[in-house]
């Protein structure tokens, strides 16, 4: 058993508590990580004079061979140490003999770990974030496609009003963009370095923890060593960010099976994102929208499982602590499966119009224009509404939609009707009147997709 500790200790610990205590199991995937940082340390200390210039030069370069080592195949990170540090640390030693021992000068396991986790939560809310750029791409591509499109807009899972498509995708557009703005807020509150904290209390060696901190890209130093050592807010934060993306990745996924059904018939899923039933040949299932939305528990599950955690314990490090890794590494690879999986359904999507506008017109989404038009020939709105309420229950009974009455009959229930009505609650211009900005009309639409593409631009993607 490769320990980092046992001095203190006058029997070798049992076998089944070793194995409940160690993390290599699991914190391996911090390998890149620790030897950065262990890299930015012993530079420091060689700046520093606590070791010569070709002491930290010789432990650098062997550091490199150790992670090269482990990236072609020609080392393996195995069960026989107790954690990546250790595994790390005694490679070294047994390469370079006493200079190996050196590299933990001035540093513990509790700001080694706490700067190994951050580092490896900041690269990760980068790719999170590359993620969703994408995503963002082919949303407006979609929202420029459709600004025709028309289909019904829900409340309450029943039809309200006629939007585009362009309409409703924008909704998931905003969405998406507040996932990637809490994903920057985050990345600046936590892009300070802990390393230099010691175990709580710092240390007597003359270290330069701004230069340690400039080295490995972080803004500064933390400010207080045992906050440096206990800190997970950062990864909590990052684990609810990630929560937001799936609850909106989820949200889109009921839609999407909603509209895959036939009652609605809305999409046709690409094949390559569907399966098949093994009894039922006539099924196409929305099995990955359905695999999104039920893996947005498990996210939600290691958020709670984080909090729980860290509620009851006092400063500063505490085992506990190690519990922050395994459900953490876990929740960041179902993330970002699901929004590249879900983009790639996205893409393929076919989407029916003619569906969609039936769908409208047949579901009395124009009943609120019909009592505009009634308000802006003088009936008070309290009035129309009840008249069109009266309207809609007549075409019910006789299984039409509003637009498909006569004249004679519209006139029946309120004398105020005229032929204008027509074209004033056909869907074109329920959807094209609303111009305000937000709104679905074609012209309101072309403004918000302009706006979208500049933010899109200013994030460094190209859109045409």
């Amino acid at each position: 058993m490769a320990q980092l500790w046992g001095g203190r200790f006058t029997k070798e610990t049992d076998r089944l508590v070793y194995r409940f205590n160690a993390s290599i199991s699991f914190d391996k995937k911090l390998y890149k990580q620790d030897i950065r940082g262990s890299i930015a340390h012993v530079t420091m200390l060689g700046k520093q004079g606590i070791l010569t210039q070709e002491e930290a030069a010789s432990i650098q370069k062997t550091l490199e061979e150790i992670e090269k080592d482990v990236e072609e195949g020609r080392l393996a990170i195995t069960d026989e140490y107790e954690d990546i540090h250790s595994f790390v640390e005694a490679n070294l030693i047994e390469r370079l003999g006493d200079t190996g021992k050196k590299l933990h000068t001035g540093r513990s396991r509790n700001d080694q770990v706490a700067l190994d986790m951050r580092l490896y939560v900041r690269d990760e809310v980068v790719e999170t974030d590359l993620l969703l750029k994408e995503l963002l791409t082919t949303v407006l591509a979609i929202m420029e496609e459709h600004t025709e499109t028309i289909m019904p807009g829900f409340t309450h899972l029943q039809k309200a009003q006629p939007i585009t498509l362009s309409h409703h995708m924008g909704a998931y557009f905003e969405m998406f963009k507040r996932d990637r703005m809490r994903l920057a807020d985050l990345y600046d509150r936590m892009n300070f370095c802990p390393l230099g904290s010691g175990a709580l209390a710092g240390t007597t060696y003359p270290l330069d923890r701004a230069y340690t901190a400039e080295l490995l890209d972080f803004y500064g130093p933390t400010l207080n060593s045992m906050d440096g050592v206990s800190d997970r807010d950062y990864l909590i934060e990052y684990l609810s960010s990630l929560s937001m993306i799936m609850m909106h990745l989820s949200r889109f996924c009921e839609e999407v099976i909603i509209w895959n059904s036939n009652e609605y018939q809305f999409i046709e899923i690409d094949d390559a994102y569907s399966t098949g039933s093994s009894i039922m040949p006539q099924k196409k299932n929305p099995d990955i929208a359905e695999l999104v939305r039920g893996k947005t528990g498990r996210v939600y599950g290691a958020l709670l499982s984080l909090l729980t955690t860290m509620k009851g314990i006092p400063l500063a490090y505490n085992k506990d602590m190690q519990e922050d890794k395994e459900l953490s590494f876990d929740a960041i690879d179902t993330v970002k499966g699901c929004i590249a999986l879900f983009h790639g359904m996205l893409k393929t999507m076919r989407f029916c119009r003619e569906r969609m506008y039936r769908s409208a017109n047949h579901g009395f989404t124009n009943a609120t224009d019909a009592a505009d038009y009634l308000v802006r020939h003088g009936v008070p709105f309290r009035d129309a509404h009840s008249i069109v309420g009266r309207l809609v229950l007549a075409c019910m009974e006789k299984g039409i939609a509003i637009d498909e009455m006569s004249l004679s009959e519209l006139r029946e229930i309120s004398p105020v009707f005229e032929e204008d009505i027509y074209e004033a609650i056909s869907l074109q211009t329920c959807v094209d009147k609303r111009l305000t900005i937000g709104a679905p009309g074609k012209e309101a639409m072309e403004r918000v997709i302009e706006t979208e593409k500049i933010y899109l631009e200013q994030a460094g993607i190209a859109v045409s």
